[in-house]
C-alpha cells in the first residue's frame, strides 16, 4: 500500500467520435504514435513505476456511439477520474464538452475529477488559440469538478505523459477537499485539520512555531530538516503577504494556513496532502480507520466505555477550556472543543441537548462526562476520533475498553461497568419524555411534542448502598417511540445493550395501560427468545390526574415478581 492509501486509479477516457480518445491511450501505453489504432481499446495498464506516486494506472476507452452508450455510462460511473477529449483542431468538439458531454456526466451524477483534454494539438490553426483559451476559462469557472485543462499531440508524444499524471494526481491528491473555489478560500474542514496539526506541533504552547518545532515538522512530514536560511525566508515570504502570520515567538496561524494556502496556489497538493496524510486524514479529512484502535466486542451484550485515563484527560480538557472558572461552558466554550475536529458530534442527534445544564444553559462538568459516556455506548469510533482530534497523546488503545457481559453480570450479580442503559417504553402522551426530562432535573412541561424518533438522556447518579460513600455511574434513558418497537424487536441482538426496561403509562387512561402492558409482553417474550432477558419495571405516571381503578392491581398480575411503582 502506498503512502496515499490507493492502491490503484481507473481513468475513463471519453469524447466525441475522432476527437484522439484511443491514439491518446495508444501513445501512452507504447510511448509513441501508432500508424493505425483499433476504434475502441481494450482495457490498458499503465504500471506502478509510471509516475512518482508508484500507483498502476487503467485506462478504459469508450465509444462515443448511441449502440455503446449503456456500457458508457456504466464505466463513467465507475470511474476515478474522467478524461474528457476534444479536438484542437475542431471548435466544435470543444463546445460539445458543455452542450453535452458534461450534462450527460450530471445526469449520470458522476462527480469524480475531470480532465479536459485537447488533443490533436499538432493540427491546431494557431488562429484558434486566444478564443479556446477564453471557453476554457468558463468551462472551469462553470463545472467544479473539472480539476485541469490540458492540451497534447499523440503525434509528437507532447504532454502525454502529463495527461495522465495529472488525471492520477487529481485522485491521489485531490484538491476539492482542501479548497472552495466559490469563496476562493480553504476550507472548513481543512482549516480545522490544520489547526490540530499546528496544535500538535507548537510543543511549548505559546500559539506559535518555533524555528526547532517548524524544523522538526519539516522532519516529520518530508523526513528533511530546514536549516536556519530557509527558515528565515519562509518567515520572510509570510510576513510580506500576511504580516499577522509572524510574531516575536515565530510561525503563528495565520502564516502556517498561508504556507499550505501556497502549496494549492503553486499547484502542488501533494505536498499539502504529505502534510495530512503524516498526520492520519483521509481523502474525507477524518483520520484514517488505522489510527483508530476501537475495540472490538465479542457478543452484543457487551458494551464500550471510557478508561479512567480517557477520563481524567477529559477532566482536564473541561478545566482548560472553562477559562472562567464557573465550573461550566458556554456554548462558545464548547465549539472551541471541537475546533481541531472535522465538525461537532454534538450539534445533532442524538447528542444535541441530552445531558444536565446549568441554570444559564451552560454545559456542567456533570453533563460534559456524561456526554462522552453517552457517545461511547452509541458511536465508540466516533468517541475514540473525537478524543484525538481534541488533543489525547495517550495509545489511542488504551482510552475505551470493552465491559464483561451483561449476562454474566447478572448470574455474578456484580459488575464493574461504569455506564447502564434504560430503554423506556409507553404509549404516546404516556409520560416518557417527561421522564427524560427528569433526569435531566429539567421542569415539567405541559406542552406535549409526539416523539417520533428515539431519544436519549444521560446523567451521572449517585449510588446508594454502597460501601464507597459518592460512587457515581452514568444512568442513561433511551426513549422508544410507541410506533417504532416493532422494528426496534426485530432486531435479534437489540436487547442485548439494554440493562433494564422501563414501561410508562399513564396512570389515568386506560388505553395506556393497556399499551404499556401489551408493550411489556412483547419485550419480556423477545427478550425468552433471544436469551437477552433484562428486568423490567412498570412506572405509572400522572399520579396527581385520576387514576384508572384496576392498574396497580393488574400491574401486579403482569409483572408477577415486581409491582407497579408509582411516580
Amino acid at each position: 500500500m502506498t503512502k496515499t492509501d490507493r492502491n490503484a486509479v481507473r481513468v475513463v477516457v471519453a469524447g466525441d467520435r475522432g476527437t484522439g480518445k484511443s491514439s491518446l491511450i495508444a501513445a501512452i501505453a507504447s510511448e509513441s504514435f501508432p500508424d493505425t489504432v483499433l476504434p475502441v481499446l481494450p482495457p490498458t495498464l499503465l504500471p506502478a513505476d509510471y509516475f512518482p506516486d508508484h500507483v498502476p494506472i487503467t485506462v478504459i476507452d469508450t465509444s462515443s456511439s448511441l449502440e455503446k452508450q449503456n456500457k458508457r455510462n456504466e464505466e463513467l460511473k465507475g470511474a476515478d477520474v474522467v478524461v474528457l477529449t476534444y479536438a484542437c483542431n475542431d471548435s466544435q468538439s470543444f463546445s460539445r464538452l458543455s452542450s453535452y458531454w458534461f450534462r450527460e456526466l450530471q445526469k449520470l451524477e458522476v462527480t469524480v475529477p475531470i480532465i479536459v483534454v485537447g488533443c490533436k494539438l499538432d493540427l491546431r490553426d494557431e488562429s484558434q488559440q486566444v478564443s479556446l483559451e477564453r471557453l476554457m476559462a468558463q468551462l472551469l469557472q462553470e463545472f467544479k469538478n473539472v480539476a485541469t485543462c490540458i492540451e497534447c499531440s499523440a503525434a509528437t508524444l507532447y504532454q502525454v505523459p502529463e495527461v495522465f499524471y495529472f488525471a492520477q494526481k487529481a485522485v491521489l491528491h485531490p484538491v476539492e477537499p482542501l479548497f472552495d473555489h466559490e469563496s476562493q478560500a480553504l476550507t472548513d474542514k481543512c482549516v480545522r485539520a490544520l489547526r490540530r496539526i499546528f496544535v500538535l506541533c507548537d510543543r511549548d504552547m505559546d500559539d506559535a512555531l518555533n524555528d526547532a518545532e517548524l524544523s522538526d515538522f519539516q522532519v516529520r512530514c518530508f523526513n528533511a530538516p530546514l536549516e536556519l536560511p530557509q527558515i528565515a525566508d519562509v518567515k520572510t515570504v509570510v510576513q510580506q503577504d500576511v504580516p499577522e502570520g509572524i510574531n516575536s515567538h515565530g510561525l503563528t496561524f495565520p502564516g502556517f494556513l498561508y504556507i499550505h494556502n501556497m502549496f494549492l496556489r503553486k499547484g502542488n497538493p501533494e505536498t499539502f496532502w504529505a502534510v495530512l496524510r503524516y498526520f492520519g486524514y483521509d481523502n474525507d479529512l477524518k483520520l484514517k480507520d488505522n489510527f483508530l484502535p476501537v475495540p472490538s466486542k465479542t457478543a452484543p451484550d457487551q458494551s464500550v466505555e471510557l478508561t479512567g485515563e480517557a477520563v481524567e484527560f477529559l477532566n482536564g480538557i473541561f478545566r482548560l477550556l472553562d477559562t472562567d472558572k464557573d465550573r461550566a461552558l458556554k456554548p462558545s466554550e464548547v465549539d472551541k472543543l471541537f475546533c481541531t475536529a472535522p465538525e461537532s458530534p454534538w450539534n445533532d442527534a442524538p447528542y444535541n441537548n441530552v445531558t444536565e445544564r446549568t441554570d444559564m444553559d451552560y454545559m456542567s462538568l456533570n453533563g460534559f462526562l456524561s456526554q462522552w459516556a453517552l457517545m461511547t455506548l452509541l458511536d465508540p469510533p466516533c468517541t475514540l476520533a473525537n478524543l484525538i482530534y481534541i488533543g489525547y497523546s495517550g495509545n489511542p488503545a488504551a482510552a475505551l475498553r470493552v465491559t464483561r457481559r451483561r449476562s454474566v453480570d447478572r448470574k455474578k450479580q456484580t459488575t464493574e461497568r461504569n455506564v447502564f442503559q434504560c430503554y423506556v417504553f409507553g404509549s404516546k402522551n404516556a409520560g416518557k419524555s417527561a421522564l427524560l426530562d427528569a433526569l435531566l432535573g429539567r421542569p415539567f412541561s405541559n406542552n406535549y411534542t409526539p416523539t417520533t424518533v428515539e431519544k436519549f438522556a444521560a446523567n451521572a447518579i449517585e449510588l446508594i448502598g454502597v460501601s464507597i460513600k459518592g460512587t457515581r455511574k452514568t444512568l442513561v434513558l433511551r426513549e422508544i417511540p410507541e410506533s417504532e418497537v416493532s422494528k426496534f424487536l426485530s432486531n435479534q441482538d437489540y436487547l442485548a445493550a439494554c440493562d433494564v426496561a422501563i414501561f410508562v403509562y399513564d396512570s389515568s387512561d386506560e388505553y395506556s395501560w393497556k399499551k404499556s402492558r401489551d408493550l411489556l409482553e412483547k419485550v419480556a417474550g423477545q427478550g425468552d427468545l433471544t436469551g437477552y432477558r433484562v428486568p423490567c419495571l412498570l412506572i405509572a405516571a400522572k399520579d396527581d390526574l385520576t387514576p384508572y381503578p384496576r392498574a396497580v392491581q393488574d400491574s401486579v398480575k403482569v409483572l408477577h415478581f415486581q409491582p407497579c411503582v408509582i411516580i
